[in-house]
């Protein structure tokens, strides 16, 4: 049952992942989704699911700040750069960005969840987890007690973080990634589908198989952004 709406939302993005969040956002939250934002040079449509789609660079005109929140819906692209610059350039506008948990996600109650997450169905984060701001964890995940996710990550479908482990910033950890206990992964580290952790994982590098190995491909090649 859909609950009864409390806030209006502006979501920012008009791909897939915009879709998706407006769909759990509207079945599965307090929020009221008014509108889409895009900027002017990847507006593809004016409207969606009958909602408008507006530029992002004159969103705050037309939505003001004072009554309106966000949700920056971008997946992965540049290494998660692109949701992250938007995120902080709706901050600059004023907005204050919403967090989604599903209701069918398992969250402990003394889990820190940042601001602009979205933790889908069937995802499982246990006790003293953090996760930090602009965080997306797909659904069948587990983050295991008292691990943290560094800001910006994507943390991908059937993930299996074990106990105190850290994740950093920026990382992308793809479908069926599991790893040992007390692990650090360093940021702007990617790994592939099925990939096993037994070592900590230096960051800035693609690693892939059964245990993770590197590939010799830095992270930042591999979604073409430029390293820092």
């Amino acid at each position: 049952m859909a609950q009864r709406k409390q806030g209006k939302l502006i979501i920012v993005g008009s791909g897939e992942l915009a879709e998706i969040a407006h769909e759990y956002f509207t079945n599965d939250s307090p929020y009221k989704v008014v509108a889409f934002s895009a900027e002017h040079d990847f507006l593809k449509k004016k409207e969606l699911f009958g909602l408008p789609v507006v530029p992002f660079e004159d969103v705050e005109r037309l939505y003001p700040p004072r009554n309106h929140k966000v949700f920056v819906a971008v997946s992965f692209t540049e290494l998660n750069r692109v949701r992250t610059r938007l995120l902080r350039e709706a901050k600059r506008k004023g907005y204050a960005p919403v967090s989604y948990v599903s209701s069918r996600a398992f969250v402990w109650g003394n889990v820190q969840v940042g601001e602009n997450c979205f933790i889908f169905e069937n995802t499982v984060v246990q006790h003293r987890s953090k996760l930090g701001n602009n965080v997306i964890v797909w659904s069948g995940s587990i983050i295991c007690h008292r691990t943290t996710i560094g800001d910006n990550t994507f943390v991908g479908p059937h993930v299996v973080i074990s106990g105190y482990c850290e994740v950093g910033k920026n990382c992308f950890l793809g479908a069926n990634t599991s790893t040992a206990d007390e692990l650090r992964i360093g940021k702007d580290c990617v790994t592939g589908v099925g990939t096993v952790v037994v070592r900590n994982l230096e960051g800035g590098k693609v690693y892939v198989g059964n245990p993770a190995r590197p590939t010799g491909k830095s992270s930042f090649a591999a979604f073409g952004v430029r390293e820092p």
